[in-house]
């Protein structure tokens, strides 16, 4: 089994910023790309930004030079840096990891619970 668990939403002014975190546990054998999306009421989910093993980047235009993605494969951890958040940004925030189960030989993807993220005007 192969669990995610994100912390580190909640509530934040407009202009603050948030960091997220996201760590999968388990019985894991490795972990390709992992990302984070985000669900509004009323809205499809989507893709926030995403970040490959080797530590390459894609970010979404709507959050391009305020939302940083990391990670730290040591730790099976990824990480969302969200500054000068606006009230759009309110959503909740999914992570979801590609992952190699132990004694697998196929990945597949695995999400988490979700955080809630609120952003005051």
């Amino acid at each position: 089994q192969v669990q995610l668990v994100e912390s580190g939403g909640g509530l934040v002014q407009a202009g603050g910023s948030l960091r997220l975190s996201c760590a999968a546990s388990g019985s894991i054998f490795s972990i390709n790309d992992m990302g984070w999306y985000r669900q509004a009421p009323g809205k499809q989910r989507e893709l926030v930004a995403g970040i490959t093993r080797g530590g390459s980047t894609n970010v979404a235009e709507s959050v391009k030079g305020r939302f940083t993605i990391s990670r730290d494969n040591a730790k099976n951890t990824v990480y969302l840096q969200m500054n000068s958040m606006k009230p759009e940004d309110t959503a909740v925030y999914y992570c979801k990891a590609n992952v190699r189960p132990r004694a697998i030989l196929s990945a597949y993807d695995y999400w988490g619970q979700g955080t809630q993220v609120t952003v005051s005007s």
